[in-house]
């Protein structure tokens, strides 16, 4: 006889020890953050429920750890989606300035929503995509995770960076094979020194994959 019964909805990952390294007294925030995404994720098209178990170690704590590669000053997210990288870099460098830019009015309520409720100052959230943003001034760095291939992400990301500024591109582990790709859009944007730094080794068991670069205008 063929059991009908619903299966069990997949368990929430504990909260690995690493995490205190990653956020220090900024914990609390990481924490109701992760506790909000698990909670509402699915149900707002934010995360699928295959992430539950991998949302610490793949999501949350794999954002928080190129939290040491931003500079103090203002930073873009460029497709924050459900707030990784951009809201998970906010908690923990509240040095720092996020401008989240996402065209989804779904997600940009979600972000907005728990910038309010986080009580996030350092964040301000951009209805737009990305090659459509109109900010103030260029930003001094540019961060991004699973937005499209760097070669089609270069062209999104660099026009917002100004002048001497950096790229800080999560990816995936074909960085390297993206970045030969991509010749011919990192000489038409004036990307130089790209390269792939790997961060998190030591706190998560997959570390992050990184791609750098310095944008002259």
């Amino acid at each position: 006889m063929t059991d009908h019964s619903e299966s069990p909805s997949p368990t929430v990952e504990a909260e690995p020890a690493s995490a205190a390294r990653v956020f220090g007294d900024r914990l609390e925030l990481a924490q109701a953050f992760t506790e909000n995404l698990a909670r509402h994720g699915e149900e707002r098209g934010l995360i699928g429920p295959l992430e539950l178990p991998r949302l610490w170690s793949r999501h949350v704590l794999n954002s928080g750890v190129v939290s040491p590669l931003l500079r103090p000053g203002y930073v873009g997210d460029v497709g924050s989606g459900a707030g990784l990288p951009g809201l998970v870099l906010a908690i923990a460098r509240p040095d720092v300035h996020l401008t989240l830019i996402e065209p989804m009015e779904r997600r940009v309520t979600w972000l907005t929503e728990q910038v309010d409720e986080l009580e996030l100052d350092n964040v301000s959230v951009l209805r737009a995509r990305g090659e459509d943003a109109v900010l103030d001034h260029g930003l001094d760095q540019v961060t991004a995770r699973a937005v499209s291939a760097l070669r089609k992400l270069l062209k999104i990301t660099a026009p917002l960076v100004r002048d001497g500024g950096e790229l800080v591109l999560m990816k995936g582990a074909n960085a390297a094979a993206e970045i030969d790709a991509a010749h011919k859009e990192i000489r038409k944007f004036k990307v130089s020194d790209v390269r792939v730094e790997i961060v998190g080794e030591g706190i998560v068991d997959d570390p992050t994959r990184v791609v750098r670069g310095n944008v002259r205008a």
